[in-house]
């Protein structure tokens, strides 16, 4: 019974929710971030723990994609397009990991790239046939040639090289509209079947425990992150836009999607 109210309640929310303009759901989902981002804050204290579990759950969801490929043998909601952009910064990544940290995060890093060429080799040879291209309509240089222009313009100023810095940059602003590719198709084919939901629903928690970490370092500095722009020294707030962008775009379809769990459909639909 415990368990039916509580179920019920949350309906009776997200029916109320429903019904509010689109500024209060903003308006809400901000300030429900911000309280989870102060609650992480108190509960976790070395903040780099966030982006190892921010690459721990985009692994995860590459896994669920693994077994959505290997079980139901259709790449059928998947953007080719979103996978090869993920490939190309991972791969970036992985060289700047090897020469600039060589821990944790290069291995995070190789499990993944390694695990999306594989998604990328099912979708291009073996599931060909249930890829559907007229959906993944994003091209890939909408996305890779701007945030490389982006990185000559503005990256990081730090003792390693200038390629390693520019490298660097292209890997976080590429990494941001990465999923650009996956969220259109999802928007051209209306409905998402529940592992691709699965997944995209991990790039955005993974998304926003990156976003917090910087959050929590700019209030930590008092700012000083953001002051670094009056010195000419533009890296910082960029980068910081460059996580509240992907954290924005993906926002929308986190909550449909927890939405769509709390009311039990298997389907999630997107809205028009």
């Amino acid at each position: 019974m415990g368990k039916r109210r509580g179920v019920s309640a949350v309906n009776v929310f997200f029916g109320w929710l429903r019904k509010q303009s689109k500024k209060v759901k903003i308006t809400l989902g901000i300030i429900f971030s911000l309280l989870l981002v102060v609650f992480l804050k108190l509960a976790v204290k070395n903040y780099n723990h966030f982006f190892v579990a921010s690459e721990l759950i985009h692994a995860t969801g590459i896994i669920i994609l693994i077994y959505k490929l290997t079980r139901q043998k259709t790449c059928s909601g998947l953007s080719l397009k979103s996978q090869e952009v993920t490939a190309v910064f991972l791969a970036v990544r992985l060289i700047c990991s090897i020469n600039m940290e060589g821990d944790i995060h290069t291995v995070l890093d190789f499990a993944t790239f390694v695990s999306t060429l594989w998604v990328i080799y099912m979708i291009r040879f073996k599931l060909k046939a249930s890829y559907i291209k007229t959906l993944d309509t994003c091209h890939n240089y909408y996305v890779l040639v701007p945030s490389a222009i982006f990185a000559l313009i503005i990256h990081p100023n730090t003792s390693y090289s200038y390629i390693h810095r520019v490298m660097w940059a292209f890997c976080v602003y590429s990494e941001s509209v990465s999923v650009l590719p996956q969220l259109r198709l999802m928007q051209n084919a209306k409905i998402i079947e529940p592992f691709t939901a699965h997944y995209v629903f991990a790039l955005g928690v993974a998304r926003f425990l990156a976003c917090a970490h910087w959050l929590i370092q700019v209030y930590e500095t008092r700012g000083h992150y953001l002051w670094l722009i009056g010195a000419g020294y533009f890296w910082f707030p960029v980068a910081l836009v460059a996580e509240f962008i992907q954290t924005f775009i993906l926002a929308d379809f986190c909550y449909y999607y927890v939405k769509s769990v709390v009311e039990g459909q298997l389907v999630l639909k997107m809205p028009v």
